[in-house]
């Protein structure tokens, strides 16, 4: 089975609520953008039952350059990771 496109999403999305899909593309954007801006005022967005999207600080930290074997200084920085559900973990395994 292949993936499943922005397009096919949305007309999915669009047919199972009955809503046109103008509406539920402008849901969707409404949706993340929300998450992007909660992520970076409050460090987290969790979508229940779905997962949560979370800022988390790395350390600077020593690493090794594999083309050359030379170690290197790699710095601190802050990413954005996506913890699952324990309800998606489970609806899926």
């Amino acid at each position: 089975m292949a993936k499943m496109t922005k397009s096919q999403l949305m007309q999915e999305l669009a047919a199972k609520t009955g809503h046109t899909k103008k509406d539920v593309v402008m849901m969707l954007e409404a949706l993340v953008e929300m998450a992007y801006k909660q992520v970076k005022t409050n460090g987290e967005f969790v979508l229940p039952g779905f997962g949560k999207l979370v800022r988390v600080n790395r350390a600077a930290r020593m690493g090794r350059n594999p083309a050359t074997g030379a170690s290197i200084q790699i710095p601190a920085k802050t990413v954005v990771k996506f913890r699952v559900a324990k309800a998606a973990k489970e609806a899926v395994l």
